[in-house]
């Protein structure tokens, strides 16, 4: 088995309101966006799990331009975020990852049409466990994929975060 060489991976925090996220990010880009007031050890697992020839490093200017536009959306102030992202997933994955960043702001839509975007209608199962995985959200926007019935359903952040997102963008679509 090869050694590879460790890849650094950024960490720095994100402090919004009540909440505490911890962001991370590679030399590529962002590839990781905490739940809220989940604390290191939510980063440290899924450092563990998917980049586990990762090194985590505390360095607030490596992540600083994804935290300030982090914070400029959820203040209301961005709809599009043009930071690079670094993401890693199966195939499914990815190409459920690259769909979600084509739902506009403000705007949701379901699961079973994101299955149905990528080719794959009966995969609705499947789109919602790569929706749970993003490790970017907000960035790549999970939060704005709900069930068929218009319900809010799972998320990584908790439920009170996809409606506090879902009603930032609500009172933020026009203007700007």
């Amino acid at each position: 088995m090869h050694n590879k060489q460790e890849q650094p991976i950024y960490y720095g925090k994100l402090e919004h309101k009540q909440w505490v996220l911890y962001i991370a990010a590679t030399d590529k880009g962002l590839c990781f966006v905490g739940s809220p007031n989940e604390g290191i050890e939510e980063l440290q697992v899924w450092t563990d799990k998917n980049r586990p020839n990762s090194k985590m490093m505390e360095n607030e200017e490596k992540v600083n331009r994804y935290v300030h536009q982090l914070k400029e959306y959820l203040n209301g102030k961005r709809k599009e975020f043009d930071v690079p992202v670094d993401l890693k997933g199966t195939p499914f994955q990815e190409s459920v990852w690259k769909e979600l960043q084509n739902i506009p702001y403000g705007e949701v839509v379901s699961y079973s049409d994101i299955a149905e975007k990528i080719g794959n209608p009966q995969a609705v199962r499947a789109v919602g466990a790569a929706n749970g995985v993003n490790p970017v959200m907000i960035v790549v926007p999970c939060h704005r994929v709900v069930s068929k019935s218009g319900n809010l359903t799972g998320f990584r952040g908790g439920l009170e975060m996809k409606k506090t997102l879902l009603a930032v963008e609500e009172s933020n679509k026009t203007g700007v």
